[in-house]
């Protein structure tokens, strides 16, 4: 069974880079978007990016910016992922994606009324837009663009889609667990809810967090191996 991958975003500090990597976490994120408490200029974020040891992923969030401004932004901060959060079309992101020669994954905000077919068909739509495309990322809907640490309905992510998408919104150290054995996704992102304050990490709930979505997966590595005895 392949181990659930964790991205942790929003970091704005070495310090929090280092506490990430020491953790374990496979991903770190940083917001280029400038109305965010965490965001970070292109040049802060190569010094950040210039701390991160190898095998690590290093992506940038934006929302509503143009092709050029990311292409900008990538040439001076090295991300080899881009994460599209705002109101881009499949057909923006795509072009996004292709001026800044990323891979992109593309959030789609959960909305009460959202339905499993919905996030199947906007997956179709990106995958048939672009090569480029790596996996939806589901955040729950809220006013301002982001989660803002709130959680939605795990149960409309189809089972045959949970193993491709990044899962966030409203994850904690309580929940993780839960959510790895109940979802099975293939990554989790969470950014809130291992702050000390917006922007500021601590690396005791980073680790903890991290912890708990590997007792997830042991949890199911248990299960499928007592399912292949019986």
């Amino acid at each position: 069974m392949p181990r659930t991958r964790i991205k942790i975003c929003g970091l704005t500090r070495v310090e929090d880079v280092q506490a990430v990597a020491a953790a374990g976490a496979d991903a770190i994120g940083f917001v280029f978007y400038p109305k965010s408490p965490r965001y970070v200029t292109p040049e802060q974020a190569a010094a950040l990016i210039a701390a991160v040891p190898p095998f690590i992923t290093c992506t940038g969030l934006f929302v509503n910016a143009t092709p050029e401004q990311v292409a900008a932004v990538v040439k001076v901060a090295p991300v080899s992922l881009i994460q599209l959060h705002g109101d881009e079309t499949v057909a923006q992101s795509a072009a996004i994606a292709a001026a800044c020669e990323r891979q992109f994954m593309r959030v789609f905000r959960v909305k009460p009324d959202t339905l499993p077919s919905d996030l199947l068909e906007y997956e179709q739509l990106c995958r048939a837009a672009s090569p480029l495309f790596t996996s939806l990322l589901l955040d729950t809907y809220v006013d301002a663009y982001g989660g803002a640490g709130k959680g939605f309905d795990w149960s409309l992510i189809p089972k045959d889609l949970a193993p491709r998408v990044v899962l966030s919104g409203g994850l904690s150290v309580h929940n993780a667990t839960d959510a790895v054995v109940g979802v099975r996704p293939y990554a989790v992102d969470i950014s809130s809810g291992v702050e000390a304050s917006k922007g500021i990490k601590d690396a005791r709930k980073i680790a903890a967090f991290v912890a708990a979505v590997r007792a997830g997966d042991d949890m199911i590595e248990s299960e499928t191996h007592h399912e292949s005895i019986t």
